[in-house]
């Protein structure tokens, strides 16, 4: 629960969209309890759901809700690309709730790199199959790309608030939309070779073995082949989680050290409740990317980056969210992030999901193996089990791999904020709490605020600043692995609505301090010295402040 929030947003008047066809299909299903209000009238029960949500809930706060498939928007994409729809295919097609299927034994997701010669070729199969498919069967390669670009560049309104769209990324959703995208993924791969112990494999990359790209996608003529990927970082090439555009030049065991403490920090030192690791509330009525968890901006984002090809004008196909799952890639490096929410369930017995019925409640639709259109619930996926899945057992080598203190004095801190990060900005941030024992600590995780975040118009250029707690006088020296480094903003490029009237993507990033001040002997200190370190396109980035609150 947080002491102090962000407050909500409220949706401004929009000018109508520019030359966008709405696509019209009928859809039907049972009523809820947005069905029931929204039958007050649109207006009148949006007046009533943003009341609510402004007020932070009660008897009307609403969960984010299934689109309604009959308001569907093309995305805003740049120039440079053209003839995509993200529009789902959906002509008289009704609506079924989703039920957990019948126990059959759990489908083991095995590790990409680990996989035998039997499973590559029934995956290549399953793939192949299903880039087979014509393009409007909801079943296809074409069409199951085309459900991330929906849910991430704004072709779905919040029901109810026609000047919203619907975000998946940069809040709570964030991992079960992913999970559901997944398993539906996963069903029709094994139900297209007659197979329903198929699983996918996973992209291990929080292990040594796993730091580069899986052998099995680079192959030019298996169908799990996507030539829009970085040429540069083909097999055995080193993954950088901490990517920034910039190649590493070191050695690398150096590398994997740093890939470890990155995880650490994003697992366990940065991620101790639920509102770092998941990332914050988002209600029916509220303003998209209240703010991304720790895992989601790295290695998420980064990774993301790392994969897509620089020749291409977006960065296409892993580092641009609209063309992100034309690249099977995304699957695999998914599959990990899937993984990892069960691993973090797993790391501390505080460690348990959200309770509050707006997320649970909150809704998608996918088409699932029979080609239905299946509407979901985040309470339908928090049992992996139950879903007829699980990960191949691996080891967890960051358990232990704590961030390094780097020497020196802290730098002054002179800079003010709002700033653009066009260059190091480095600001004084009074903490209300100080020498605070360690059951007070346990109780209250001390949070680094980073608000007013707002990226530029035109969201074309992956973006990342690093944040730092009293950076030592070298500065510029310093790296995500320090001790010092509170995270990271990382941020991958995904198409806003300019002609609905939010041009930029305004956000902001929280971020555990409590071992990191211990750990640099600065918890009794009453000011600390927060350095915001720009590392890809600071110039298209402003921040409007920094803060201290405490998170229960």
């Amino acid at each position: 629960m947080l002491s102090a929030t962000m407050p909500r947003g409220f949706a401004a008047p929009r000018a109508p969209c520019r030359s966008l066809q709405t696509l019209r299909c009928k859809a039907t299903g049972g009523a809820d309890r947005r069905d029931v209000l929204l039958g007050l009238g649109g207006a009148a029960a949006a007046g009533l759901l943003r009341s609510s949500s402004s007020s932070g809930g009660g008897a009307l706060a609403a969960p984010i809700q299934a689109p309604d498939l009959r308001n569907c928007h093309p995305p805003d994409l740049p120039d440079t690309v053209s003839d995509v729809n993200c529009c789902p295919p959906c002509a008289g097609t009704a609506i079924v709730d989703f039920t957990l299927p019948p126990p059959l034994g759990l489908r083991v997701r095995p590790v990409a790199h680990l996989v035998n010669k039997e499973y590559l070729a029934k995956y290549e199969k399953a793939v192949a199959l299903m880039k087979e498919l014509p393009d409007d069967d909801p079943r296809s390669f074409a069409h199951q790309w085309r459900v991330h670009c929906a849910y991430c560049d704004g072709a779905f309104d919040q029901v109810g608030f026609p000047d919203l769209e619907i975000q998946i990324h940069n809040c709570w959703l964030f991992f079960p939309w992913h999970r559901f995208y997944l398993y539906f993924h996963e069903r029709i791969l094994g139900k297209l070779i007659g197979d329903d112990k198929f699983a996918l494999p996973f992209w291990n990359w929080d292990a040594p073995g796993g730091m580069s790209l899986p052998a099995i996608y680079a192959n030019k003529s298996s169908p799990l082949y996507d030539e829009r990927r970085d040429p540069a970082h083909q097999p055995p090439f080193t993954l950088d989680l901490d990517y920034d555009g910039t190649e590493p030049t070191i050695p690398r065991p150096q590398q994997i050290d740093h890939n470890l403490m990155i995880m650490y920090r994003q697992m366990i030192s940065g991620a101790k409740k639920k509102e770092l690791f998941f990332g914050l509330p988002y209600h029916q009525g509220d303003q998209p990317d209240p703010g991304a968890g720790s895992v989601e901006l790295i290695p998420h984002n980064t990774v993301h980056f790392w994969s897509g090809d620089p020749r291409q004008p977006n960065g296409e196909d892993m580092a641009n969210f609209y063309s992100a799952a034309r690249d099977p890639l995304f699957f695999a490096h998914h599959g990990n992030i899937d993984r990892l929410w069960s691993v973090w369930n797993g790391l501390h017995p505080g460690n348990t999901n959200f309770t509050d019925p707006d997320w649970l409640d909150a809704s998608f639709l996918f088409y699932d193996e029979e080609a239905r259109l299946v509407r979901v619930r985040v309470r339908d996926c928090l049992d992996t089990a139950a879903l007829g899945y699980t990960y191949q057992d691996v080891a967890l080598p960051w358990l232990n791999a704590k961030p390094t203190t780097e020497a020196g004095s802290p730098a002054p801190a002179a800079g003010s904020l709002p700033a653009t990060l066009n260059q190091t900005v480095r600001v004084a941030v009074t903490r209300p709490r100080t020498s605070r024992t360690r059951q007070e600590k346990n109780a209250e995780e001390e949070v680094l605020v980073v608000e007013g975040i707002e990226v530029a118009d035109h969201f074309s250029r992956f973006v990342k600043f690093d944040v730092f707690v009293n950076e030592s006088q070298s500065g510029g020296g310093a790296t995500a692995a320090a001790v010092q480094c509170a995270g990271s903003v990382a941020m991958t490029p995904h198409l806003v609505r300019p002609g609905k009237g939010r041009g930029s993507v305004k956000t902001a990033a929280r971020f555990g301090i409590c071992d990191l001040l211990d750990d640099i002997g600065a918890d009794g200190d009453n000011t600390i010295a927060v350095s915001l370190v720009p590392r890809c396109a600071g110039d298209m980035v402003t921040v409007g402040g920094v803060r201290i609150e405490y998170v229960k």
